[in-house]
C-alpha cells in the first residue's frame, strides 16, 4: 500500500456521543421527503448511522405509524427522537417521556421554542427541560443557541452535547454568526459539538467542520432538493471533507499576498 493510501486514524476516530460510537458525523432528519422510499434512500446515500424522527409521526396510545418505524428499523442506524414544535418544559418533558417509551431510548434531542416564526430556541425553558429530563436518565442533545453562558449551564445540568444552530431551521443561510460558533469551539474544547439547523449548501457543512465542530445535523437541505438521494451524498462527502480538512491543519489568512516560489535564487535576464 502506498503511503497516501493509509487510513488516518485520527481522521477514522469515531464520533463519541454519551457511551456510544458513530463513524459518520452526519445526522439527517426524516421529515419532508417526497416518501418514505426515498427517504431511506437518502439516508443510506448520506451513510448516516443517526436519524432524527418526530413524535408527532406517531400515537403511542393507538401505535400508529407503525410502517414508518419498521421502515427505520430496517436502516440499521439509531433513532434520535425530538421534541419540535414543544414551546414548554412540561410540553419537552412529556413528550420524551412518549418518545422514550415509543422507540425504546433514553437519547432525546430536546427543543423548546420560543418563537414560532423564528423557532429560536427558549433558552430558560430549555435548560428547565433538560434538567427534568437529566436527571431522569435521559441523554440530552439540546438544541441551543451560540450563547457561552447557557452552554456550561447546560452542560452543569447533565448534558454531554451541545447542538448549536448555524441559522434559524428551515432557511438554509449557513452559518450565520460564524465568529461566536469559532469562539464556543474553543471555549469548550472537550465537548461535542454538533451544528444543528439552518445549513443548506454542501459547503455549509464543510465550513462547521473545518471550524472543529464534530458533526452537523440536517434535514431540510436534503428532504427539499430536486434530487434528496444526490443532495445527501454531496452532504456526506461534505462533511468527511471538512473534517479531513481540519485534521489536516488549515493554513492561516494572510493580509499580503505570499509566493508559493521562493524568489531567492530565480534566475533574471
Amino acid at each position: 500500500m502506498n503511503i497516501i493510501d493509509k487510513p488516518d486514524s485520527a481522521t477514522t476516530a469515531p464520533l463519541k456521543l454519551y457511551d456510544q460510537e458513530f463513524n459518520s458525523r452526519l445526522l439527517l432528519g426524516t421529515a419532508g421527503y417526497p416518501s418514505p422510499q426515498i427517504m431511506s434512500a437518502a439516508a443510506g446515500s448520506a451513510r448516516a448511522e443517526i436519524l432524527t424522527v418526530s413524535l408527532r409521526r406517531e400515537n403511542v396510545r393507538e401505535k400508529s405509524g407503525q410502517k414508518f418505524i419498521e421502515l427505520i428499523s430496517t436502516l440499521n442506524v439509531k433513532l434520535l427522537p425530538n421534541t419540535a414544535g414543544c414551546n414548554t418544559v412540561k410540553e419537552a418533558v412529556t413528550t420524551a417521556e412518549m418518545a422514550r417509551e415509543l422507540f425504546d431510548t433514553p437519547w432525546i434531542k430536546l427543543e423548546v421554542i420560543a418563537n414560532n416564526d423564528t423557532l429560536q430556541p427558549d433558552l430558560l425553558g430549555l435548560l428547565g427541560a433538560a434538567r427534568v429530563l437529566s436527571r431522569d436518565g435521559f441523554k440530552v442533545l439540546p438544541y441551543c443557541t451560540e450563547d457561552l453562558s447557557i452552554a456550561e449551564k447546560l452542560l452543569e445540568a447533565g448534558c454531554e452535547v451541545l447542538m448549536p444552530w448555524g441559522a434559524p431551521i428551515g432557511t438554509g443561510r449557513g452559518l450565520r454568526n460564524p465568529d461566536a460558533l469559532k469562539t464556543m469551539r474553543a471555549y469548550f474544547p472537550d465537548t461535542p459539538l454538533i451544528i444543528d439547523a439552518g445549513l443548506g449548501a454542501p459547503s455549509h457543512a464543510t465550513q462547521a467542520m473545518e471550524m472543529g465542530f464534530d458533526a452537523v445535523l440536517l434535514n431540510t437541505a436534503v428532504a427539499k432538493a430536486q434530487d434528496p438521494v444526490q443532495m445527501a451524498r454531496a452532504f456526506a462527502d461534505a462533511t468527511d471533507a471538512g473534517r479531513i480538512a481540519y485534521l489536516a491543519g488549515l493554513m492561516e489568512p494572510r493580509d499580503m499576498a505570499m509566493p508559493s516560489t521562493p524568489v531567492p535564487g530565480t534566475p533574471f535576464i
